[in-house]
């Protein structure tokens, strides 16, 4: 059965009785969530024109997904605004008025795909895609460039803060293609799952493509992760792995290859031990072993107060690192206490 959509208020019956929905011009009044969690199996829902979110003052996501199967798309030219100058405030989920923990959150089984989405001006995280197998993301646009410049309430730091782009955990067999990101975050985390596949990438403006940061969450385990064929550009950081100190956790089998990077600003490639609190310390734990790492054909340039290459490893916790075909260039007092193998020299 399919049906238009055009008020929030009809929303919930038409999930209900629907497989093909058109949301067209919803307008999601404060405090509401647009509930997309229990669709029935094989659902198309379609965004149409301009979707809206009224300001409330709290911390849940404002559209959930779920299903078998799904579809999530959009008609040409349609945007989803999330109205994010109404909780940014140079904080993010560090701190200041409560915001949405994430803009969407994603629960998908099955062959489902989200493809073709325009989203801008999102509070906090974007998608938090957890739990997931089977899944695929394509052609999809997240700009939040609106939050780059400070407001009332940033004291001169840019308004938008932990503006995540793709946060993966959980997942299986998951792949994320063909996308662009422009934020003050990680353009892509996955902090935790299997057989994920991050391909033709266009990120600027946030902290990278990461892995992390791992240790001390519920899942802290990431295997067979694959970045390629990317673009970073006038962002911290390239590609990055990052874990937290005195935790446990496993990563293995994460390659990246066919990167480029451009004005990065903290680090071309990362690997850290040391994160406490959401930031390094200098000091690096053993408890989370990284091991079977590949990185080929990196390249790019960082600016001159940053580092090119920066590992730093536990004792014993780091090994089979192998890197071939890397020249990122222009940043200084490059550091690595682990040397992988390969023609890579730090």
């Amino acid at each position: 059965m399919r049906s238009s959509v055009t008020a929030y208020s009809a929303l919930a019956s038409a999930t209900a009785s629907c497989t093909d929905l058109t949301l067209e011009n919803i307008a999601v009044p404060g405090g509401q969530t647009l509930d997309l969690s229990k669709l029935k199996a094989g659902t198309t829902v379609r965004f149409a024109g301009t979707t809206t979110f009224g300001y409330h003052d709290w911390d849940s996501d404002l559209i959930d997904v779920g299903g078998t199967n799904i579809t999530v798309t959009a008609e040409a030219g349609a945007i989803i605004d999330g109205n994010g100058q109404s909780w940014w405030d140079g904080q993010g989920s560090n701190g200041g008025i409560a915001k949405p923990d994430h803009f969407i959150g994603v629960k998908l089984l099955g062959n489902s795909v989200i493809q073709g989405l325009y989203i801008q001006n999102y509070p906090v995280h974007c998608f938090s895609i957890s739990n997931s197998a089977g899944l695929i993301l394509e052609n999809i646009i997240l700009n939040n460039t609106a939050g780059n410049a400070p407001n009332n309430r940033s004291d001169g730091l840019p308004a938008a803060h932990n503006t995540d782009g793709f946060d993966i955990s959980g997942c299986n067999n998951t792949i994320l293609r063909d996308s662009s990101v422009y934020n003050q975050d990680d353009c892509v985390a996955v902090t935790s799952g299997n057989g994920i596949t991050v391909n033709g990438m266009y990120c600027d403006g946030g902290h990278g493509l990461s892995i992390g940061s791992i240790g001390g969450k519920s899942n802290n385990n990431v295997t067979n992760v694959l970045f390629e064929n990317s673009v970073i550009l006038n962002s911290q950081n390239g590609a990055r792995i990052k874990t937290n100190y005195n935790t446990t956790g496993y990563v293995a089998g994460i390659a990246y290859q066919n990167i480029t990077v451009s004005n990065i600003s903290n680090y071309g490639i990362d690997i850290q031990q040391d994160y406490l609190n959401g930031g390094p310390t200098g000091t690096p734990s053993s408890g989370v072993i990284i091991t079977n790492i590949t990185m080929t054909d990196i390249h790019g340039t960082a600016e001159s107060s940053a580092k090119d290459y920066y590992i730093l490893c536990g004792s014993g916790s780091c090994s089979d690192f192998t890197f071939n075909d890397i020249n990122i260039t222009g940043g200084t007092n490059d550091s690595c206490n682990v040397q992988p193998t390969g023609d890579f020299m730090c």
